[in-house]
């Protein structure tokens, strides 16, 4: 029932394919996680992958940087294929990447994306021996690179370069602007080699993380001016908590309605045991929020006030948004469309009739001094109310059934009501 406006045009840039998923051009924007376990350990990073691919990663990255990990990196790949997870593997290299694909060729097989960054691939002339290396790997399995620029680890010498041009200049500018430079000039040169050795344009992807939002903002924009090649999102080091996810909201938020951005990551510090899962549900909600993409089912939830002095409405508001991303897994493969579907959970009278109509289902619950009796509305009209002890269970078997009836296999023409 909720309307969304036009969707944002999208910053023109080539496909490319990363095993059955497509970065870029018309495909839709992609979800991306990366584990925190050690490599090595097989069965843990197994584990967390398939974790993370349930949640919605449609691509997930793993560190390689010592043999142990890279010779575990077939037999994980064997391992989430027998589980039947077939969601792709990301290779994260850096400084020893060239030896580790040179020692260990079924690593760089098992892979379906390698990312390199160019400022810790080597230092001097190794810096461009060890970098035609990687790209001589990803060329002879035909695999698509991330070329991942960080300015934690941006190239110094490329640095020192630009800054020695800049003291030069009648009007040299500042620092900060010197830096967003260099970054885009390593991610547009180390490119320009990778295809110099062989690699297809289209199978290369950039990213120039900061750690500062405008900054981001910044080098993005820039960056998309100068190139058609996919970009990859995300704010590095973002922190912990309500600040990562402010911080990465705020700055992929202004590039995603410029059109900007076709893959992202939420790249949080969890808390302490906390699930890595987090960032894959923060970067699906900046998209669907955004009205980009649809993941799971839309919950609705006024945010109390004088009036609703229970917390019933809100404990419900989180059973049923729980309830929802938890069946998702299974109605994404039996539901089709469910993920576009809103549900209203409103405390009182004052917005609650009026948002549950606007939802596909909602109900309105009664706040301070209302009578105790909770209308619900099924796309627009009031379709019965609930009263008693038992108005959450009551409510989530109606949202069952309407998701059968409009979603299921059985619902037909009915599905595009």
């Amino acid at each position: 029932m909720t309307s969304h406006s036009s969707p944002v045009r999208r910053h023109a840039t080539v496909p490319v394919r990363i095993g059955h998923v497509t970065v870029g051009g018309d495909a839709p924007i992609v979800v991306q996680s990366m584990t925190n376990t050690d490599t090595a350990d097989a069965v843990r990073t197994v584990v967390q992958v398939a974790e993370l691919a349930r949640a919605g990663s449609e691509l997930v990255r793993i560190t390689v940087n010592s043999e142990e990990a890279a010779r575990a990196v077939p037999e994980i790949r064997e391992r989430l294929d027998a589980m039947g997870c077939d969601v792709p593997l990301v290779g994260d290299f850096h400084f020893n990447g060239h030896k580790l694909l040179t020692k260990h060729p079924a690593c760089a097989e098992a892979l379906a994306k390698y990312r390199i960054n160019p400022g810790n691939v080597g230092r001097g002339k190794k810096r461009d021996e060890q970098f035609a290396q990687m790209i001589e790997f990803a060329c002879r399995y035909d695999r698509p690179v991330r070329i991942g620029v960080n300015w934690g680890s941006l190239d110094q010498d490329l640095l020192a370069r630009k800054l020695d041009e800049n003291a030069r200049l009648a009007s040299p500018k500042e620092l900060g602007e010197v830096t967003h430079d260099a970054l885009i000039e390593s991610a547009l040169t180390s490119a320009a080699r990778a295809e110099e050795l062989g690699l297809p344009h289209d199978h290369i992807i950039l990213s120039c993380k900061m750690s500062g939002v405008q900054d981001l903002i910044k080098v993005y924009t820039d960056l998309a001016a100068q190139c058609d090649y996919p970009l990859h999102l995300g704010l590095t080091e973002a922190g912990m908590g309500s600040k990562g996810i402010v911080a990465s909201t705020a700055a992929l938020a202004v590039l995603l309605q410029q059109g900007i951005g076709d893959t992202i990551r939420i790249s949080l510090t969890p808390e302490p045991g906390g699930s890595r899962t987090q960032e894959v549900i923060v970067a699906q909600e900046i998209l669907q929020t955004m009205g980009l993409r649809s993941f799971t089912p839309m919950v609705i939830a006024c945010p109390g006030c004088g009036r609703t002095s229970s917390d019933y409405f809100q404990r419900l508001a989180e059973d049923i948004q729980s309830y929802l991303r938890h069946q998702m897994p299974v109605w994404r493969q039996t539901h089709p469309g469910v993920e576009e579907m809103t549900v209203a959970v409103m405390g009182c009278v004052v917005n609650g009739p009026g948002e549950s109509k606007h939802a596909n289902i909602g109900i309105s619950l009664p706040g301070s001094g209302e009578q105790p009796v909770a209308p619900v509305y099924i796309d627009g009209q009031k379709d019965v109310t609930l009263k008693g002890d038992h108005i959450a269970e009551e409510f989530q078997r109606l949202v069952d059934a309407y998701v059968e009836s409009h979603y299921g296999d059985q619902a037909g023409t009915h599905h595009a009501a």
